[in-house]
């Protein structure tokens, strides 16, 4: 299935690692042209030296999604040198679970205004695009009660109910919204990499409430999230879709 992606926009915030690096790559590699953003300069220039070099059109920025003028700025620098923006998924989180003051703070800020500040900042030009989609990326645990309910889980299920509200008020400029809500994800260096290494008793039970034996690969969470995001979705609008091989017992009406 062509997804039809190839010579659209996007812009994508926490690109360098993880889930966020796996969406740039599956995006890149459909043809479209990506800014993409993280909070390490040298981590960003180093990503974005790698996919230029295969002759991609790729863009890399330090920008801090705390600092609204700066995403405003990044979001109105990256169309005009894309020549315009289609597509925005705002991946970026804190990754903030203990319930302390300063995580419910940090989740606010980065995960929930984080989203609210990249989709304001772009709405202006996806409302001149032929295909604009809005893709947010949430959890499991915004979903459930689990070992993250908190600041991680309240704040989670927040951003799946504001881009669902995104999808009707925008429904109208045809302007698509939708939500990812993957499970765990198993990535080096990531928090369930990162477990297996120091919490191996955590790590091993985490992996048991798993039907299929296994985490997901942040690849597997990028091919939802680009097909979302794609023409190839085009009706699709309003959506939660979970990306956990049958972790959450809950059902979905």
């Amino acid at each position: 299935m062509d997804l039809q992606l190839n010579g659209l926009r996007a812009l994508v915030t926490g690109g360098t690692r993880g889930i966020g690096r796996a969406i740039v790559d599956t995006l890149v590699d459909e043809g479209a042209a990506v800014a993409f953003c993280a909070r390490t300069e040298s981590d960003v220039t180093a990503r974005a030296e790698s996919l230029s070099s295969y002759g991609h059109r790729v863009l890399g920025r330090a920008v801090d999604v705390t600092d609204g003028d700066a995403v405003q700025r990044w979001a109105d620098e990256s169309a005009a040198e894309l020549g315009g923006v289609d597509v925005v998924v705002a991946n970026v989180s804190a990754l903030a679970i203990p319930d302390q003051e300063s995580n419910w703070q940090a989740s606010f800020e980065v995960d929930l205004m984080g989203t609210v500040r990249l989709v304001r900042a772009a709405l202006p030009h996806l409302e001149r695009s032929s295909a604009p989609s809005i893709v947010t990326i949430s959890s499991v645990s915004g979903r459930e009660v689990d070992f993250a309910a908190g600041p991680y889980g309240s704040i989670k299920a927040a951003v799946v109910h504001y881009t669902q509200g995104l999808a009707n008020q925008l429904a109208d400029k045809g302007i698509r919204a939708n939500s990812i809500s993957p499970g765990n994800v198993y990535f080096e260096g990531g928090v369930w990499g990162n477990a297996e290494r120091d919490r191996p008793e955590f790590f091993e039970h985490a992996l048991s409430l798993n039907p299929t034996g296994r985490m997901a690969r942040p690849e597997e969470v990028a091919r939802a999230t680009a097909f979302l995001a794609s023409p190839a979705a085009s009706f699709t609008t309003g959506t939660n879709l979970l990306v956990d091989g049958a972790l959450t017992r809950g059902v979905q009406l």
